[in-house]
């Protein structure tokens, strides 16, 4: 017993060292201790059960054709830069779909796999579809950058490998369906598992770099962050902003990496 005790720390440190890759672009190490597919499967079961209990609005009306556009000009774009950089295992299996639900909440998110959901309350502080590629390229950061399973994998190390690989095997469970929506951020509530502000700063960075290879300006992150931050200095923080960097911090980031987004953007024209 004594034995297993002084070798278990060293078999978790071992795995986590095996399961380390690099988010693309940033080239940050990070850990996903979750294969792949299987957090793709269990996003595809919880979208669906999203959708059925939220209708998302008509297709033909413009605001989910503006969603639909924006959405397919950035996915094409990470698709493309994905294959040229050799990395298009990283989006295997990706099926697009980008809805958008009609309740007044600041929030979108986007699920392993590529399942995208825009909310109306959103639409009156992205104003333009510049604004909204803001919002869409820096929700499918998260997704490309794998920070629901990081975040997953993260807690599964907090908890203890051994319980966390329990509830990972039962990927149907309430349990597990409940972590994966905490994890990305689509869950009504922010606890341990939402994104933290590390993770919320790459997404901005990752963002602006593919709107701007969509054909979309990226300084105008910059105007849209303002707008948040006028959002929450109203009262109450929107969903979309918990747990983020503080607005002005966000926009001084933004201002720095903005020569090498706007460098994708002119390449893009």
């Amino acid at each position: 017993m004594k034995t297993l005790k002084r070798i278990f720390p060293i078999l978790i440190i071992a795995l986590i060292m095996w399961s380390c890759a690099r988010v693309p672009i940033s080239g940050r190490r990070q850990i996903s201790l979750f294969p792949e597919s299987q957090m793709m499967s269990m996003s595809l079961t919880q979208y669906q059960s999203f959708l059925s209990e939220n209708p998302p609005v008509a297709d033909n009306m413009d605001q989910t054709k503006m969603v639909k556009r924006v959405g397919q000009r950035i996915a094409l774009a990470v698709e493309k830069y994905m294959k040229d950089n050799k990395m298009s295992g990283r989006i295997k299996g990706y099926k697009w779909e980008f809805n958008l639900i009609d309740e007044n909440t600041v929030n979108a998110w986007c699920m392993p796999g590529g399942k995208v959901v825009v909310y109306t309350g959103i639409l009156p502080i992205t104003k333009t579809e510049e604004g909204l590629a803001v919002v869409m390229g820096h929700e499918i950061a998260h997704a490309i950058a794998r920070h629901g399973n990081e975040r997953m994998s993260q807690g599964m190390v907090a908890q203890g490998i051994s319980t966390g690989a329990a509830i990972a095997m039962k990927e149907n469970s309430v349990l597990m369906q409940t972590v994966l929506m905490g994890a990305i951020g689509a869950g009504s509530q922010v606890g341990m598992l939402a994104f933290g502000r590390n993770q919320e700063s790459e997404a901005d960075k990752l963002g602006m770099v593919f709107m701007a290879m969509a054909g979309y300006q990226p300084a105008e992150a910059i105007p849209f962050w303002g707008r948040m931050k006028a959002v929450g200095g109203s009262g109450g923080t929107p969903e979309f902003m918990r747990t983020h960097p503080s607005e002005d911090i966000r926009i001084e980031r933004i201002k720095e990496w903005l020569p090498n987004a706007e460098s994708y953007y002119i390449k893009a024209q």
